[in-house]
């Protein structure tokens, strides 16, 4: 046990109990830096205390620690409880800090002089947030070793909890965050760093739930507090009052103590709402006058406050006011906080506090503070909000919030704002003019990290009021469809959209914003009114003085281009600014090059996609990049598959994913990419299993849903079940009919054709085939163009195969233009394939090619097969060299068994690789295990220990 030492405020240390495993956890995660401890657990569990323990420790090993806290009446200030834990740090900060820390200079006036100019404001509330953010991490960075408390995190406010979810993705590498929070407080039932937190690679960290303290641990604590009189007895009588919870143990040991009652029967009889009402209670009520007055006081404000603010609501003169906050401090009923300022030792004592004051008293302290509270700059709107409806006043307080909320998206604290608004639309009796100004208000920020279940019920309330007027209603309704689309992923979203632009006729430039939206929309055939939707966005626009949605409609049109593969919007891209003068533009260039990037990879302009993501990249100040570093990071992981740098690209699916677990793309990104691998590497029952569990997940794009349909395809057709199949791609050729485009086929119009034909159905094949090309012939798409030549080179395989082998050698061309390599042996190989009856020398060359660009890539294998096409054509000199007898050794066929296990393949993928009987793989399974010594789930190390041909680690 730690020795017994003194907290604030009380005079009294208490010993530290009971707590030692989980003081160690939080010592050991915090010294691997970077890392993200959370301490969870109920009111008075000592979660403060535990924290104060390990700070006080590492403070003697050099850390620096920063403590912000958050309270239940916050005022708008965005991240004001890391601001408040930042305002401390002056002493540590080095003489240079990077221009990105000037923006805190604001926020922290005492530290201006340390810290670089402020940088110009940008324009817009997610680019000056975004900016705050980039400077909060600059100064953690700069300052080294420190420790970042946030107590009582389940009060956060959004803004802040979205700071300290940046912060512990994108840790700083001598930084560790402490939260404190109690679960069963945090709103809606949610996590305290919200669902989207996962622990970034190489951070270290911990989840200390507190559990109550034993009654050992309770003994040890009177024990400490004392001494011999701590009987047995005593102390059992402790531990039933308490429950284990340290804070009540104390109150009932600083009673014990300062009144010299050591009765246990009196402790025993006393009222046990958990003992800490009765031990609060009788310390007040030995209070001086002026002492209950200031403790009377505090409890209405409810949160830390000055000695001036204690005294005008107490009604106190100075001296008196002083003697009575001493007498309080003395009592151990107040505390005195970092900041010099005074409140209770905890907020159930508050509590107890509070009911103890009667009613008539409490209305008219309440008033007092409101009184007091509106002489302040600037006016804590939310706490005279708090008070005015303790007094009754409903009207009051309604307007109130109301002022508070647009206080709040004043300073660009819409999440705070959004808290203000649920509690007015909360509320049955509000009449219905403030309810829809209310849900106007709460619709126009609905982007900014509210609750989406309640806000969409609340603006559904609204709308079914008949009183409101169209455009209240429009825009309304367009918040509530933008929010089920952007937050949702409910594509009924799209529906409300529709209804928004007729009721926003007399607001052209938000009936544009609708517009735009459903002319991005390609589901369900919708894509065929795309271009209507853009021109009546476009007229609308020009019809508004809204500069932003000119822009935004040129951003939508570029976008519909590459959609289309219209080869005139390369110059147009080109030619936008990558640099603005506001905010506002940079964020809808980024929003154009992001569509964009991602499109071209769709089409199959790969170079042009990436150069296109190097602009993105270099566009950050003045920026909000959030919304976009995904599509970014997503663009780039695609680039690198299609290129064939797949090495550690799992790893990197894996990384994305933890720091964006809310985005569904990136999940299905990543089963797209395990399954290919897998595929490639001859492992086909995994591989179904992955594409399987991403069509579960539904994507919303309709892109990434073929993608998905082409992966299960082609795993059917590896499998030979063309049946199953065709009855995967006719949905999906639904869907891409619907696109009215086939630019964007997915790779889905070859394994279309080939599942057609293997089921039978040739002129259904042919049909396909035709289709697209009528519709790409003047369309600028080189993946479809290369797949056309795929579908063309499948339809003539078994009539014309020195056709199709001339149609294959196409594909392969176009794939080895737009860069991806695997493409291009893929096609080598389907060559190579059409020409073994016509011209074996050419086919085993082009088999031979497919060979060395599987084998480079690491598609083990799709090597294999083609190996196995080369022994059926004699390819004697592209066998591996060796005798016919080999002894222990592995021969060639053997090898490549080898190299499937070693991969994961089952003996089925293995039979459907190398076009053997189930059988035979058995034997050669069995051949291979007793040679290596090992058990196929050691395949790995006892093929690695081995010195024959290579290796069969998997690529």
């Amino acid at each position: 046990m730690a020795a017994q030492q003194e907290v604030p405020g009380l005079g009294r240390g208490f010993a530290f109990v009971g707590r030692r495993r989980e003081l160690d956890l939080l010592l050991a995660a915090v010294r691997q830096p970077p890392a993200v401890v959370m301490v969870e657990g109920d009111a008075g569990m000592g979660k403060s205390r535990l924290v104060r323990e390990a700070t006080a420790i590492l403070k003697t090993e050099g850390w620096r620690v920063a403590t912000g806290f958050c309270h239940p009446l916050r005022e708008p200030l965005p991240y004001g409880p890391v601001v408040d834990a930042l305002s401390r740090i002056g002493p540590w900060l080095p003489d240079a800090l990077p221009p990105t820390a000037g923006a805190l200079a604001p926020l922290l006036p005492d530290l201006a002089d340390r810290l670089p100019p402020a940088p110009s404001t940008p324009e817009g509330p997610g680019a000056a947030r975004h900016q705050l953010v980039r400077a909060v991490r600059s100064v953690l960075a700069a300052v080294g070793r420190v420790v970042l408390v946030i107590e009582d995190a389940h009060w956060v406010d959004d803004a802040t909890r979205e700071l300290l979810l940046m912060l512990a993705r994108d840790l700083p590498e001598q930084f560790a965050l402490v939260l404190t929070y109690r679960a069963e407080d945090l709103s809606h039932g949610s996590v305290v760093l919200g669902a989207a937190y996962r622990p970034p690679p190489g951070a270290s960290g911990t989840v200390i739930r507190l559990s109550p303290l034993t009654e050992t641990d309770v003994a040890d604590l009177a024990a400490a507090a004392l001494g011999a009189q701590a009987t047995p007895e005593l102390c059992a009588v402790l531990h039933s009052r308490s429950e284990g919870l340290p804070l009540v143990a104390e109150e009932d040991l600083i009673t014990l103590r300062d009144q010299a009652r050591r009765d246990v029967g009196d402790l025993e009889r006393a009222e046990v709402p958990s003992g800490l009402r009765e031990a609060v209670t009788e310390r007040m009520t030995a209070l001086s006058p002026p002492g209950a007055a200031v403790v009377d006081a505090a409890a209405v404000l409810a949160v830390p406050a000055t000695e001036a603010l204690l005294a005008a609501v107490a009604g106190l003169d100075g001296d008196a006011a002083a003697d009575g906050l001493i007498d309080a401090l003395r009592a151990a009923v107040l505390r005195e906080t970092e900041t010099g300022k005074y409140a209770f030792r905890h907020v159930l004592a508050q509590q107890v506090a509070y009911r103890h004051i009667p009613g008539p008293r409490r209305t008219r302290l309440h008033q007092r503070a409101i009184e007091a509270l509106q002489t302040q700059d600037p006016v804590p709107l939310v706490q005279i909000a708090h008070h005015t409806l303790a007094t009754g006043d409903q009207r009051g307080w309604l307007d109130r919030i109301e002022q508070a909320a647009d206080q709040a998206v004043a300073l660009g604290d819409a999440g705070t704002a959004a808290t203000l608004l649920h509690q007015i639309l909360e509320r049955s009796d509000v009449d219905g003019e403030r309810r829809s100004r209310t849900a106007l208000a709460l619709a126009r920020i609905v982007n900014y990290g509210v609750e989406y279940a309640v806000t969409v019920r609340e603006l559904r309330a609204v709308l079914a009021d008949p009183k409101l007027s169209d455009a209240t209603r429009g825009e309304i309704r367009l918040g509530l469809g933008l929010l089920m689309l952007n937050v949702g992923a409910d594509p009924a979203g799209f529906r409300e959209l529709e209804h928004a632009v007729d009721e926003l006729a007399t607001l052209p430039h938000k009936a544009a914003r609708a517009m735009l939206a459903l002319a991005l929309n390609d589901r369900d055939g919708a894509a065929a009114h795309a271009w209507d939707w853009l021109g009546r966005a476009e007229r609308a626009a020009r019809g508004s003085a809204d500069e932003e949605s000119r822009m935004a409609t040129r951003a939508v049109r570029l976008t519909l281009m590459v959609r289309d593969g219209d080869p005139a919007v390369w110059p147009l891209v080109d030619r936008m600014p990558r640099r603005a003068e506001n905010s506002v533009a940079l964020n809808l260039t980024f929003f154009a090059l992001g569509n964009v990037s991602a499109t071209a990879i769709e089409i199959g302009h790969d170079r042009r996609a990436r150069a296109l993501v190097d602009d993105m990249e270099s566009l950050v100040d003045g920026v909000d990049r959030r919304p976009f570093e995904c599509v970014i990071r997503t663009t780039e992981l695609r680039i690198k598959w299609l290129a064939g740098r797949w090495t550690g690209l799992d790893g990197e699916y894996a990384a994305l994913g933890r720091a964006y677990a809310d985005v569904r793309q990136v999940e299905i990104d990543r089963l797209l990419c395990q399954g290919r691998l897998a595929l490639a590497q001859g492992r086909c029952s995994q591989a179904l299993g992955h594409f399987a569990a991403a069509a579960t997940r539904g994507s919303d794009a309709t892109a990434q849903s073929l993608e998905i349909a082409a992966a299960l395809t082609m795993a059917r057709l590896t499998q030979r079940d063309p049946q199953a199949a065709w009855t995967t791609v006719e949905p999906a050729l639904a869907m891409l009919r619907g696109l009215s485009c086939w630019a964007r086929t997915g790779g889905l119009l070859p394994v279309a054709v080939e599942a057609a034909l293997a089921c039978g159905h040739p002129a259904a094949a042919e049909q396909l085939a035709a289709e697209a090309e009528a519709d790409l012939s003047d369309r600028d798409a080189p993946a479809a163009m290369a797949e056309l030549a795929l579908a063309r080179g499948l339809l003539r395989r078994a009539t014309e195969p020195a056709r199709a082998a001339e149609h294959f050698a196409e594909a392969q061309q176009r794939w080895q233009d737009i860069g991806r390599p695997y493409e291009v042996a893929k096609a080598a190989e389907r060559r190579g394939e059409a020409l073994t009856s016509v011209c074996p020398e050419d086919a085993a060359s082009h088999l031979a090619d497919a060979v060395r660009g599987f084998t480079e890539l690491g598609a083990t294998g799709d090597a294999a097969r083609c190996h196995q096409r080369l022994r059926e054509l004699g390819a004697e000199a592209l066998r591996r060299p060796g005798r016919r007898g080999y002894g222990s050794e592995l021969s060639p066929r053997e090898l490549e068994v080898a190299e499937l296990l070693a991969g994961g393949a089952t003996n089925q993928d293995i039979a459907q690789t190398l076009f053997l009987s189930p059988r035979t793989v058995e034997k050669h399974v069995a051949r291979v295990l007793t040679k290596l010594g090992t058990e196929r789930k050691d395949i790995h190390g006892g093929r690695s220990n081995s010195d024959s041909h290579g290796s069969v680690e998997r690529a």
